[in-house]
């Protein structure tokens, strides 16, 4: 990505931004237009990795409603998500059963903080923060308009009541 691409920008719908796929190449975010989408920030060696069974979960029981649980891994939070790119995606599949899309590391919070997280992160969550990412799992649900419909903090689980109801809304509407 070049410096161009990759400056900063709180404008525009946030899957309008260029990132890349776990495995390489573009994940191509425009596929997911007009689908319902759960951002989250993922780290392997982290409290809250089981979380990763209850992502799962969610994309299958969803996905042919026209949902998307979207993982970007970060490792700016105590060094959770040291691994490369193939030790990622290995691990999900393996210990998780992770089928639905990752993309490449990024940066959520800082100077480099990609321009995805850009436009998430002045979205406010129900207890009213907004800003900067918290932590590992903080997720972003965007409506099938491609706007954020809602913010979780990193400790809400992925099959809570809040999550599945702002999602199944979202679905219906």
């Amino acid at each position: 990505m070049t410096t161009s691409e990759n400056a900063r920008s709180s404008e525009g719908l946030p899957l309008d931004v260029g990132i890349d796929a776990l495995q390489g190449g573009s994940a191509d975010l425009s596929q997911y237009a007009g689908r319902v989408v759960l951002v989250v920030n993922v780290a392997s060696k982290c409290g809250l990795t089981p979380q990763y069974a209850g992502l799962e979960r969610l994309h299958e029981r969803y996905a042919d409603q026209g949902f998307t649980v979207l993982g970007v891994p970060c490792n700016q939070f105590m060094g959770q998500e040291p691994g490369s790119s193939e030790e990622i995606a290995e691990f999900c599949s393996a210990t998780y059963g992770v089928t639905f899309p990752m993309t490449a590391k990024v940066d959520v919070n800082g100077e480099d903080r990609h321009p995805l997280y850009d436009r998430l992160t002045g979205f406010a969550d129900a207890e009213g923060h907004s800003g900067d990412i918290r932590w590992n799992f903080e997720k972003f649900l965007i409506g099938r308009d491609g706007k954020v419909a809602a913010r979780f903090a990193p400790q809400t689980e992925p099959e809570s009541p809040e999550v599945v109801s702002a999602l199944e809304t979202r679905l219906a509407g």
